[in-house]
Parts: structure tokens; sequence; C-alpha cells
């Protein structure tokens, strides 16, 4: 509300008429009345003054912009939509149909190969080689083999020089398990399918001339008829052997040797005729050296057929060439492993094994040999067959069963031997793991077991054990890497170790007729404990180097290697020395507390009440098993953590009440003369020992 200015707030009459001026024509009028009375009735009439203009001026300045901003997204929302409407779909490729061409394996026995295969009720499922861009193993080099091998051959062998392919780095497979030997029959022959498929095939079958193979033999020599009738390619009786071109464009030829101490070419050339080639394989003498020279007989079938690799034209290979193995040994001239590896990588032939499980961490096992004449004795014998071990060296240690190993459980190692299996790898072949008594469920006992075949008691799945494959390279390879790792570097010295023994059967039983002689007996008993402990000392001293780096190791079965045998060994150490403190404490003196009481027992528990120190380890080692048993199930570190677990590391004593009368002599009854027997007795049997294998 404008107020009338008075002479108060004036400073001068021209100020006053300045304001006076500057009102409308009705203010001046209201200026001549007196008093706020003239004030109010000049405003009374008006409802609109300055300030409600103004006011209302800058509502509407608001309420315009408002609505101005509000409008924006209005505007474009069109715009977008517009956009959507008029966008266009994207035109997408139809995806390109790849038909499927891998083979399942059925696991049902039945007559001919293919959908109808006579596999093996264990033939396990596999893929094919993978051809890699890198090869995972390093290339041999020549100037560093050792071995020249000299070879004697019964048949001569001309050398050739062919072209060379080129040098793609082939993986192959091991630890492919089979039951019978027709399931590893059916899937070479799927292989021999697939070679053919790419081109005209030369495959070179080696049998190993043992006795312990003469039914393998004669299994694989009773299946070629269906390998040749499936692959479709079996011919009709002939007057007149192929000429030289002929041969050439057949598809499929065979040549056959034999090895053993010596190595022997049956067929003269390569050939398609079916009974030559049975006959041939009929033709192997038993071989009764005990010498298998498996990589040498490779070698100079390499040697012999790799200019079956070259083209007279000059355009690829002219044929593929595979190699067949059938042994059930891991040979010995594993010297010559590198330069046979050479050979069959530089001229791509493929090596194929049908061979035996290795027996996990032990050189040998033991095979059932029955006498195939029948004229002799067909009691069961059990001879020694070198078969292992798994790996380049054994990389656990053994505890137990020191002078008697033919009763320690054997068991399999999911894998072939080192030399053969690796052989197999680097050249993209495959190494069948063919036993006829495997059995993923339950023990295999001798009883069970065929004759010619390695007893094995517990058998591991080829899928759970494929984490676990050993490294396959070289010797020089293996040892840089153990002496980057304190932990491999101390389980393998361990495991070169002699066998350490265990309390296996222990004295537990302690009468106390006296005390002198009970003493005797409790000091006696300490004896053997006292002659163990050192050895297990020194084990455990050297595992626990290697246990300082056991967080960098990261191979799934280095770590269950060491942690299986660093368990081990600290709780039969821990079982040692409390076994020997116990009997300690019974030559200080115990006061039975039934007075009937004569006999102290020494009895297994989980407790330990002779030492914290002893404590602390018993308990570090059940941890370190029971570690095993969880992380790495199904595989024999875990099937023999488990067995350990179940070996309390400490002892307890319990007493009770033993009969030290001796019982009266009853004298013996009067019996009646047996009836006499007219019928002579049955000629017992020729018997002869069995042949070295």
């Amino acid at each position: 509300m404008l107020k009338r200015p008075n002479s108060s707030n004036m400073e001068s009459d021209s100020e006053a008429s300045e304001v006076v001026a500057s009102l409308a024509p009705d203010e001046v009028v209201a200026e001549e009345l007196d008093g706020e009375e003239a004030i109010e009735e000049r405003t009374s009439g008006q409802w609109l003054d300055g300030d409600a203009k103004s006011f209302l001026i800058s509502l509407g300045v608001h309420v315009i912009l408002i609505l101005a901003l509000a409008s924006v997204p209005m505007l474009a929302a069109p715009e977008t939509f517009a956009l959507m409407i008029q966008s266009l779909p994207v035109a997408e490729e139809e995806p390109e149909f790849n038909v499927i061409e891998e083979i399942a394996y059925s696991e049902t026995m039945t007559d001919s190969i293919g959908a109808n295969s006579f596999g093996g009720t264990g033939m396990a499922l596999s893929e094919a080689p993978v051809v890699a861009d890198v090869s995972e193993i390093p290339a041999v080099d020549a100037s560093s083999m050792r071995v020249n091998p000299n070879f004697e051959v019964t048949t001569n062998v001309k050398q050739a020089v062919g072209l060379v392919e080129s040098n793609r780095a082939v993986r192959g497979m091991t630890g492919v398990g089979t039951t019978g030997t027709e399931g590893a029959v059916d899937r070479i022959t799927y292989e021999i399918l697939k070679s053919i498929e790419e081109r005209p095939t030369l495959v070179v079958w080696l049998f190993d001339a043992s006795g312990s193979l003469t039914r393998r033999r004669k299994e694989i020599r009773d299946r070629f008829d269906r390998i040749y009738e499936e692959l479709g390619i079996i011919q009709g009786q002939r007057n007149a052997k192929k000429t030289k071109e002929e041969l050439e464009e057949t598809p499929l030829l065979t040549s056959v040797f034999s090895f053993g101490e010596k190595v022997n070419l049956l067929t003269d050339s390569p050939t398609d005729d079916l009974k030559e080639i049975t006959s041939a394989i009929d033709s192997i003498e038993t071989d009764t050296s005990g010498v298998e020279r498996v990589f040498t007989a490779v070698y100079l079938a390499a040697d012999k057929y790799k200019s079956f690799r070259s083209n007279r034209t000059g355009k690829g290979p002219a044929r593929n060439v595979m190699l067949v193995v059938v042994s059930d040994e891991r040979g010995d001239d594993g010297q010559g492993l590198e330069k046979t590896t050479e050979i069959c990588r530089k001229y791509a032939m493929p090596v194929y094994v049908m061979g035996v499980p290795a027996p996990f961490g032990r050189e040998f096992t033991y095979i059932k040999y029955v006498d195939p004449d029948p004229k002799f004795d067909q009691t069961p014998q059990w001879p020694k067959i070198d078969q292992g071990p798994e790996t380049y060296f054994p990389e656990r240690i053994q505890l137990g069963y020191e002078d008697n190993y033919f009763d320690e459980p054997i068991i399999d190692s999911g894998f072939g031997p080192f030399a053969l299996s690796r052989l197999c790898y680097e050249t993209g072949g495959i190494y069948f793991t063919v036993h006829p008594n495997r059995n993923l469920n339950k023990r295999v006992g001798r009883g069970e077991t065929d004759a010619f075949a390695s007893h094995l008691a517990y058998f591991f799945s080829p899928d759970t054990m494929e984490r676990y494959r050993p490294d396959y390279i070289s010797e020089s390879e293996y040892v840089k890497l153990a002496r980057q790792s304190p932990l491999r570097q101390s389980l393998l010295q361990a495991s070169k170790l002699s066998r350490v023994g265990s309390l296996d059967r222990p004295t537990t039983v302690f009468v106390k007729r006296d005390e002198a002689s009970f003493v005797t007996e409790l000091t006696r008993s300490q004896q053997e404990a006292a002659r163990l402990e050192p050895k297990l000392y020194g084990l455990c001293e050297l595992l626990q180097e290697g246990n300082k780096s056991r967080d960098k190791e990261v191979s799934p079965r280095w770590i269950a290697s060491f942690d299986l045998s660093f368990g081990t060994a600290l709780s039969e150490k821990v079982r040692t020395e409390t076994y020997n403190l116990m009997l300690a404490k019974a030559k200080r003196g115990m006061v039975f507390e039934n007075a009937k009481s004569n006999t102290w027992n020494l009895v297994p528990s989980t407790e330990i009440s002779v030492g914290s120190k002893l404590e602390k380890e018993g308990q570090a080692a059940r941890e370190m098993l029971e570690r095993v048993a969880k992380d790495h199930q199904g595989t024999p570190w875990a099937f023999l953590a488990d067995l350990e677990l179940k070996r309390p590391p400490g002892w307890s004593w319990k007493e009770s009440f033993t009969d030290v009368t001796p019982p009266p002599r009853n004298p013996r009854p009067n019996t009646p003369a047996p009836a006499p027997n007219n019928n002579p007795p049955a000629p017992k049997p020729m018997t002869r020992p069995a042949p070295k294998l």
C-alpha cells in the first residue's frame, strides 16, 4: 500500500512536487485530503493495486515457462515412436546344419562290428585323437639320442627313403579301458575305417610271442575275418596273387611281426589275403627267453614301411600306416623309446597298443599262469611280470609287506606302462588297458582272475582318472620340472628309498606269568619298533621339506601322491613310536584292576596318551589322509587313504584272563583200521614250472 509522504521525510519542496507529479489524477485529489482517513478513502475504491499487478504478471510468466518445459518430452515422444514404427527387422543368416559324425560305442556284446559290434562289456567311450596347433610334448632332439639299437631280425629289412609329411603335432590317448580283447579290436577297427576313408592304409600288427599272450593272439586271430568283413573289403578265394599295381590300389593291406628276444617279419610283403594273415599269426612260436623287445619291433616296422608314406608323384603320402602292438608287458628295451618315437612322428605313423593296466606305483605284478598243455598240471602258478609303473619314476612311497610283496594288494593305476603309453600319446595313437576282470564295483579275488591275466584287486573309472594323467614327457624334461619343485623332488627321493616295513603283525598279547618273563617279552617286542623308528623318522623329515612348498603345486596328481605319501608315513611313524612307548610304560609296572586278570592286551586306539607331540603328528596325518579321501574320490589315492584311516595311530591297554594251565592229554581212542582200497590211485599229472614271461 502506498503511504503518503509527509514533510518529515521530504528533504525539500522540489522533491515533494516530483512525487505528486508522478501520481495519477485520482491520487492528486487524495493528496489534498488530510490524515490517514484521506488515504484510506483514496484506496478503498481500487482492488488492483501495483503489487497485485506485479504478482499476476510474475505468475503468468512462470506458468508459461512451466508449460513450455513440460511440453518438451511430449514433443520428443512422437518422434521416437515414429522411429520405432519405421525400423525394419535385422536380417539373420540361417545357421548351417551340421551332421554329427561321432560314433558312440555300445557296451552290449554283439556279433559284429559297427552297430552290431562284438565289443567287450567294458569298452570305454573315448574321442578321436586331437590335432593340436602346438604340441604339448617338446620336439625330440635327435642329438640327445643315447641309444642306437642294434636289432637282430630273422627277415631282411630293406631301407627306403620316402617323402616326409607335415610336422603336425598329434596328441594321442592313454588309459582307454576295456574288459576284453574284442572291445579293443572293435575300436581299432573303427580307427582303420577312418584311415581308409582318408586314403589306402597299411596296418602292421606286432604280436608279443611270450607264452602269456597265447590266448589273446588266438582271440585276435579269430577276429580278423570279422574285421575284413565289416570293412567290406574281404577277398574270396583266389588262384593267383595280385600284381604290385593291383596291391597299390587295395584299400587295406596287412603285415605281421612277432617279437620276443628277436623280431620276426612273418609276411613277406603286405597282403590282403586273409588266409595268409591268419597263417602268419598261427606260425608264431612261443618265446621262452623272457625278453620282449617291443620298441625294437616298432622301430623296425616303421623303418621298413616308411616308403609307403610317400607318393611317386610327390603329391602327398600314398598310404597311411598304422602300427598295432599286442603285448602284456612294458618291454625290456625302453631305452629305445626316444628313437622309436622320433621315426613314428617323422613319418606320421600312429601307434596303437592293446596292452595291460600298469599296477599303481610299482614295477611288477603277478600273472595267473595255467599251463596251456592239458597234459600238465593245471594248478595256477603266479610268476612275476613287469607291467609298471605308470609314470617315469614311482611317485609314491611304499610301506609294509617288506618281505612279502605277494600279499600286498595290487590295484589298477588307470593307465598303461609309461614308455608304451607315451609312445601312443606322442604319435597320435591309443593305449588300451585290456583286462578281462575289470570291475569298478567290487574287489577282484585271485580265484576270480582269468588265466594269463595279472591280478589287480581294484579298478578305477577312466573318466575319473582322466585328470590325473601322468606327464608324458622326456626324461630330461621330467627331471627339470622335478628340480624346480621341492615337493616333487622330495617325493621322488622318498619313493626311491628301499621299501620301509611297518607294524603289520606286532605282538599285542602279553601273558604275565611272572615279572621277569613279562619284561623279557616286552623288550623283545620293542626291538622291531626300534628298528623301524629311524627309517620312518627320516622318511617324514624328507617329505616335510617338500610340504613347505605344497601350496605352489597345481597338478592334482602330484598333490594327491604327496599328501597320501606324507600322511601315510607320518601315521605309521606315530603308530610305531606309540607302540614302543606303550611297551615301555608296561615295563615300568601296571596293576590289574581285576584280581583274576593275568594278561595285558594292546589294542588299536584313536587316542594317543604317551605324548602331546605324537598326538599333534597323529592329528596332522589324519587331516592329510582325510583331505586325499575327500578331494580325490574314485582314485587309487583315495582308496589307499581310506585303508590307512581305518588303522588307528594309537594304542591302549586292556586286561583279560588267560588260562595258562595245560589241558590234560586225552588218550587216543581205538579206531578201526581203514578198509583196503583195491583201486590204484590215479597218476598225478606232470608238472613243470612256468616259463619266463
